[in-house]
């Protein structure tokens, strides 16, 4: 026991810098407003957790490549390149939050650096960049007056014009925690939660921050439970509507690869994941946590509109279809072996699912309304994304599905980490144990 109490402390070392050379490069480039963007090519170990210190503390962005092969992989290399010299971006910025009396600003997560408490410094901030702030509740709430936030930005604009951005917030106070509750925005909960567990990795335990998030999510809903609902036996389990995705979103996060210590995944793609959600907005957290599953064989070709998004369980796969998966920074595109031959052909311009080519990386354009409304589907999805997704072809029971099958996060991790409905179980126990 007292070795894994060693190991689980070493743990936080290695999402740790080996050398503070990088830290004073990172506090010097805030200092004269130069942001830094690094695009790593890595076929071994690099040292992401080192490395990734500089674009992280200057606003700049961090891209991967893993065994990186210049005819598969360098579109989405020039993608992105594109995208990170093209986009609106500020330099040189300072934020303050200030707050009306009875709450205050208390900790702040992104692409910054803080010398004190008050001034938020960023290099550089673009359109793709979130600071996520948490706020404390100290004092009483008028309802009256509301709870008031200003946020205010001074940066340099890519032209040399010195601006002020300012936002204010005027918020309800409720003295009932009903009506707490039936505001609730879970999405942004998640992008919190995961920002503040991501930090905690480099100072605490990984299995103390996953209990810390499972006692949370059952206190959320033990209040609840307690306070808001109306009385029924204690074998229910009951959510809030607002909640109602909470318990799935949590178990997604518990089974991210920064929270999971696992041998078969690298400590530089652990370092890598944890760099990213940093700086996440709250849309592209709650797709990286919980993929977009579009069944593609359900396509309507004269209407414009994505199909219904299904959830990401095998469960919901077949034999019959073909499905499309993105996360945000991947894309899959998962064929069943019994695909429809006219979809195949219209697809992929080919006759069967045995002629499919799983190596390309780009669908071919075929002069078909199959072909056009998925490229279409595709482009809509990575319109909006930050990150250009690499498009990897899987067939049904062939070797590569493993790698889409980590992605369907209702199931059990194919690394650890609880299916969606035995995590239920699991937070439904803590919540009867608080309520007792």
């Amino acid at each position: 026991d007292d070795k894994k109490l060693v190991n689980t402390d070493k743990e936080k070392i290695l999402f740790q810098p080996q050398t503070n050379v990088y830290d004073s490069l990172a506090k010097d480039c805030v200092a004269h407003g130069c942001s830094v963007t690094l695009f790593l090519f890595p076929s071994q170990y690099v040292d992401v957790a080192s490395l990734g210190l500089v674009p992280q503390l200057t606003g700049g962005t961090l891209y991967k490549y893993n065994n990186f092969q210049m005819h598969l992989d360098r579109q989405q290399f020039l993608n992105d390149l594109r995208n990170d010299i093209e986009k609106k971006i500020g330099f040189d910025a300072i934020m303050r939050v200030r707050t009306s009396t009875g709450f205050r600003a208390t900790d702040f997560f992104g692409g910054i650096l803080m010398n004190n408490t008050t001034d938020v410094e960023m290099a550089a901030i673009d359109c793709d960049k979130a600071v996520t702030v948490e706020f404390k509740h100290d004092d009483k709430l008028s309802e009256d007056t509301g709870a008031l936030i200003q946020c205010a930005v001074l940066y340099t604009t890519i032209s040399g014009q010195r601006r002020l951005r300012i936002h204010n917030l005027g918020l309800n106070c409720s003295s009932q925690l009903a009506d707490l509750y039936k505001s609730c925005e879970t999405d942004a909960l998640i992008n919190f939660f995961a920002k503040s567990a991501f930090k905690a990795v480099l100072h605490q335990p990984l299995k103390v921050i996953r209990e810390i998030l499972v006692n949370q999510t059952a206190h959320m809903l033990a209040c609840y439970r307690k306070n808001c609902a109306s009385p029924s036996a204690a074998s229910q389990l009951i959510l809030p509507d607002s909640m109602k995705v909470l318990p799935v979103y949590m178990n997604c996060l518990l089974k991210n690869c920064v929270l999971l210590s696992r041998p078969e995944i690298s400590t530089d793609e652990r370092a890598y994941q944890r760099q990213l959600v940093m700086t996440m907005g709250v849309a592209d957290s709650q797709l990286f946590f919980y993929p977009q599953l579009l069944p593609i064989h359900t396509l309507d070709v004269k209407s414009t509109m994505l199909p219904a998004a299904v959830r990401c369980s095998e469960s919901r796969l077949s034999e019959e279809g073909i499905f499309l998966l993105a996360n945000g920074l991947h894309m899959f595109l998962w064929l069943g072996v019994s695909s429809p031959p006219e979809l195949i052909q219209g697809i992929f311009n080919v006759p069967s699912f045995a002629h499919i080519n799983t190596d390309m990386t780009l669908l071919p354009e075929v002069g078909n309304p199959y072909s056009q409304q998925l490229r279409m589907i595709m482009g809509i999805i990575q319109q909006k994304r930050p990150y250009s997704m690499k498009l990897t072809i899987v067939k049904q029971r062939e070797q590569p599905e493993m790698v889409f099958r980590q992605f369907l996060v209702e199931d059990k991790g194919l690394y650890g980490g609880s299916s969606y409905v035995d995590f239920l179980c699991c937070v439904h126990k803590e919540i009867c144990q608080l309520l007792n």
